[in-house]
């Protein structure tokens, strides 16, 4: 007869195995290697943003070449200003490339602020000097000639602005429809002026002409923002990508927290596929971040929310890695107290060609077939996690006896069992003090039918002690 009984595993030994797991949640990140490659290629990224950047505002300065002799004098000014800012901003960020600091932050912000000074200042002279020729229209107004060639001046170099800010600033992601506004008003002013009243047109294209070069500066300090949520956001992505590489192989821990030599943690074997997210993840949004559409909102999303949450998932990954790791050895070291016990009250042999883990693979079920040689019975024993990742571990023995063995010897067998799981220090519950039988036939493994033939048979030691063979995707069931 044949029948299956059923011994829960209680969650104390889950907690002491939690406890080791959860060593390994803090993934290493302290690695000066590590910091080199995060350095470098966050290097490589200012480089290439700001040679963009560079490319940009010498365009823009051919731009503001073609501009009349007194705007291009009152727009030098803030060029060089511009220019001196992206260059600080640029060398700051090489130098802290590798780290983020809020005190990096913070003197790029006053940086921004001592430029946004400079620049008003300049602007208040200038308005200042408009107003006084302004004031001088009506002498112009002696000289149509001269006051239509006035007026004809400020319209063409507000158009020259226009142009430049159309063709060489993201005007539509920074301020969407106002470049286009202004456009408006300096085709009223053109209006005005064939109208022939030309002290109306000087006023509306001189404060044209204002609000463009207002708007230039806006969007370049727009974009100086952007660059460094770019490279903040790039920084720590990459930074993430290293230590999850670095992470990818973790050593093993024994009972007493030391590491166990010569034996590694396949983070992306035992996560079955966590790992593997984490990184598809952390390359999508890289690629986000690397991207120059990305906006300055998104990438300090992707900077402050996601990367921290990939992270935190990487660590979920490593430390359930971990944990089913240790399950999996678990389950050889309670499938070694099960075969010693009916070794000692039945005389059953462990056929270790017929043992191991479940289709090899041993983040699965470990079964151990035992035989009587006198009579010819066999007992499967199969331990299991309840479900997966759950606290609760499973024993289950199964008797396949060719004579006739009796109800009470079966129970008698279950609770020697449970007792020696006992004595041997392996918490169980409550709930196996009786053991529980199935009622459903029972699987014999047999050779090329779930079981791989030539596994290791279960020789690790007693719960408490050290793993001598702990198992992992290199060495299953040793």
């Amino acid at each position: 007869m044949s029948c299956r009984k059923r011994i829960q595993v209680d969650q104390s030994d889950w907690y002491r195995l939690q406890q080791r797991a959860r060593q390994l949640r803090e993934v290493n990140r302290d690695i000066p290697r590590l910091f080199a490659d995060v350095r470098a290629q966050t290097q490589a990224e200012i480089d290439r943003a700001f040679t963009s950047v560079t490319e940009r505002q010498r365009r823009q300065q051919k731009a503001v070449d073609k501009l009349s002799e007194q705007t291009r004098r009152l727009e030098a000014e803030t060029t060089n200003r511009l220019r001196e800012q992206a260059d600080r901003l640029r060398q700051e960020l090489r130098e802290t490339a590798g780290r983020i600091e809020q005190d990096t932050r913070q003197r790029l912000e006053e940086q921004r602020r001592e430029t946004e000074r400079a620049i008003a200042a300049e602007r208040a002279q200038r308005r200042a000097e408009i107003t006084e020729l302004a004031g001088r229209i009506d002498e112009l107004e002696q000289d149509r000639a001269r006051a239509e060639a006035t007026v004809r001046t400020w319209l063409a170099d507000a158009r020259t602005m226009a142009g430049m800010i159309d063709g060489e600033l993201p005007h539509d992601r920074y301020a969407p429809g106002r470049l286009d506004r202004l456009r408006r008003r300096l085709t009223t002013a053109e209006e005005t002026a064939v109208a022939g009243r030309f002290d109306a047109a000087l006023a509306v294209a001189q404060e044209a002409f204002h609000e463009l070069s207002d708007l230039r500066v806006d969007i370049e300090q727009r974009e100086f923002e952007r660059c460094l949520a770019q490279k903040e956001a790039v920084e720590a992505l990459v930074r993430l990508e290293a230590v999850a590489e670095e992470n990818r192989q973790r050593p093993v821990v024994g009972p007493d927290a030391e590491v166990i030599d010569g034996y590694v943690l396949d983070v992306a074997h035992w996560s079955e596929g966590e790992y593997d997210r984490v990184r598809q993840e952390t390359a999508q949004a890289l690629a986000r971040a690397r991207d120059p559409q990305t906006d300055t909102v998104d990438l300090r999303g992707l900077r402050d929310e996601e990367a921290p949450r990939l992270e935190r998932s990487l660590g979920d990954a490593v430390e359930r890695a971990g944990m089913r790791q240790l399950t999996s050895q678990m389950r050889v070291n309670l499938a070694d107290v099960v075969a010693e016990t009916l070794t000692e009250i039945g005389s059953y042999d462990l056929v270790e060609k017929e043992s191991g883990y479940v289709g090899g693979d041993p983040r699965g079920a470990f079964r151990a077939r035992l035989r009587n040689e006198a009579s010819g019975n066999e007992i499967t024993v199969e331990i299991e996690q309840a479900d997966k990742d759950s606290d609760q571990c499973v024993i289950r023995v199964v008797s396949h006896d060719y004579d006739t063995t009796s109800e009470a010897e079966l129970r008698d067998r279950a609770d020697a069992v449970y007792q020696a799981l006992r004595e041997q220090g392996v918490p169980v519950g409550l709930v196996a003090s009786t053991p529980v039988a199935e009622p459903h036939p029972p699987v014999l493994p047999t050779p090329g039918t779930g079981v791989r033939p030539g596994t290791a048979g279960p020789s690790v030691p007693s719960p408490g002690e050290r793993p001598r063979h702990p198992a992992g995707p290199e060495s299953p069931g040793t």
